[in-house]
């Protein structure tokens, strides 16, 4: 990546701690952790559909990971692992975590939009719940896209605008909200009223759907899939495979449950070279 220090921003890698307790409580909920489980366990065996089998270690990076508890369960399973966050104290906290379950993790403190990775050097690049926070959401992208090798998996989940419910602001329809309206309770969040965002230093400001997000993606490189192609089929029954298939197979049916969902999740591939 080009040295260019008047592109750099700076950070405040500080925090409310009403935020890091409140954080430090939550990534430990069974909940949490089942959730984590999931998107290791589907990413695996999606890129061994696609390569064949996976490699037994992978480069992953974990970009905006908080405590931790993510980059724990993929070098639970012996793959290297980087995890970096803006948050300081989150940091310290993954730390000491990694350490007392005697996990060998590299955590940095950091910004997403300015990864300090080389180019195509990472096998899976994680982002949860991070587009939503970073005002240059397109350079936080193109930055996982830029470590990514090609076959690798990006994830990402963030808000999603088409469903009224959210958990980034303590409001009745927030998502639903127009922009003008939007960008007072932004302020508000970081001036008089922090409780309303979870007294986040950087709160949400941006809103995606998986169909604007693909989109993006698709220009760069990367073949997308969502929650709903994910869902597995082995084991079940024929009614509910034929239903799934269905589900699948009509676009109405897929933007609807796109609305009743909460958050925008994507798998996407980024295309191999030759």
């Amino acid at each position: 990546m080009t040295d260019d220090s008047s592109k750099s921003t700076t950070w405040d890698h500080s925090s409310d701690q009403n935020f890091v307790d409140y954080y430090a409580q939550q990534s430990l909920a069974p909940q949490t952790i089942q959730r984590f489980t999931l998107v290791r366990d589907k990413s695996l065996r999606l890129l061994a559909k696609l390569n064949g089998g996976v490699a037994s270690q992978l480069n992953v990076a974990d970009i905006g990971c908080g405590t931790g508890m993510q980059a724990q369960l993929w070098a639970q399973r012996g793959h290297k692992v980087f995890g970096l966050d803006v948050n300081a104290p989150l940091i310290e906290i993954a730390r000491h975590r990694a350490e007392d379950a005697s996990l060998a993790i590299q955590f940095d403190v950091g910004s997403a939009t300015e990864l300090p990775y080389p180019d195509t050097s990472m096998d899976v690049a994680l982002l949860p719940e991070l587009l939503e926070h970073v005002a240059d959401w397109q350079g936080c992208l193109n930055e996982a896209t830029r470590i990514l090798k090609p076959g690798g998996l990006l994830y990402l989940s963030t808000t999603n605008w088409l469903c009224p419910i959210q958990q980034e602001y303590s409001l009745p329809l927030y998502s639903w909200y127009p922009g003008f309206l939007k960008r007072r309770y932004e302020r508000l969040a970081v001036t008089t009223r922090p409780e309303i965002a979870n007294y986040c230093k950087y709160p949400a400001v941006n809103w995606f759907s998986f169909y604007s997000l693909s989109a993006y993606l698709r220009e760069r490189g990367f073949h997308s899939l969502d929650r709903f192609d994910m869902i597995e089929t082995e084991g079940r029954g024929i009614p509910v495979r034929v239903a799934l298939s269905l589900f699948k197979a009509i676009p109405p049916l897929r933007f609807i449950g796109q609305v009743l969902t909460s958050g925008s999740i994507v798998f996407a591939i980024k295309y191999r070279v030759g």
